[in-house]
């Protein structure tokens, strides 16, 4: 009997994707780098729950797969997503989990609701922000004509000149989109990332006006966070609290 090939080219490479993907521990490997932060395999086998040995083996694949990179500093192994596609792609695919399936899955303790709550406040998405947080201020962005979303995420002239006059510069050098959407996965919206969005998350973490919370990608605004996002956008940052 002859074996059944496909004609399309795409679908033997897709699906070996899927598949690299379509496991639990692999998939929340992939979540926890979304931090945009190098991970030892030691510290992700521990988020993940497993012996290292295991975490190792789903490491290789992730790095063979062009899903990870790495680098090995003395007997420590670091591990990061390979580029934002990837990370976009991460992204894509946890907003496609339907709202049910959330609420099927309660928090097991109080330590749980808080990180999850403090998640979907606000969060790193890579390198660009999300939740709430995300939400709001490209919502803030867009109400004063400074980002367009009708014909997909684009910056105006008046954001161009914004971004300057804030001293946030933008890298344009490379072939990376001035502003792309990202499918929010807690507020179900697209929030600003690409060139904009990183420059912007990179440079109120610089200035202080968010921090790192937990071990987590949770962020929260600081007090001067909340002087600089009012008076830079008009935030309302009660909803960030």
């Amino acid at each position: 009997m002859l074996e059944r090939m496909t004609k399309d080219p795409q679908a033997l490479p897709l699906a070996r994707l899927a598949a690299l993907i379509a496991d639990e521990t692999r998939a929340a490997c992939l979540l926890a780098l979304l931090d945009g932060r190098a991970w030892t395999a030691g510290e992700l086998a521990r988020h993940a729950g497993v012996a290292a040995s295991t975490l190792s083996e789903h490491l290789d694949k992730l790095v063979a797969g062009g899903l990870l990179t790495q680098e090995r500093q003395g007997r420590h192994r670091y591990v990061r997503l390979a580029d934002a596609r990837v990370a976009h792609l991460v992204e894509d695919l946890a907003a496609q989990v339907a709202p049910e399936q959330d609420a099927a899955r309660r928090p097991r303790n109080l330590r749980e609701s808080s990180a999850g709550s403090a998640m979907a406040r606000g969060r790193t998405c890579y390198d660009h922000f999300a939740g709430r947080l995300g939400i709001a201020l490209t919502d803030a962005l867009t109400s004063r004509r400074l980002l367009r979303q009708d014909t997909g995420f684009a910056l105006t002239d008046a954001g161009l000149a914004w971004f300057e006059a804030a001293g946030i510069p933008l890298d344009r050098r490379g072939r990376r989109p001035l502003a792309r959407a990202c499918l929010d996965w807690t507020e179900r919206r697209p929030h600003l990332a690409g060139v904009a969005g990183a420059a912007l998350c990179r440079h109120a973490l610089d200035a202080g006006w968010c921090v790192r919370i937990g071990s987590e990608r949770a962020v929260k605004v600081t007090a001067a966070g909340e002087r600089v996002w009012a008076e830079l956008l008009g935030v309302d940052t009660e909803a960030l609290r």
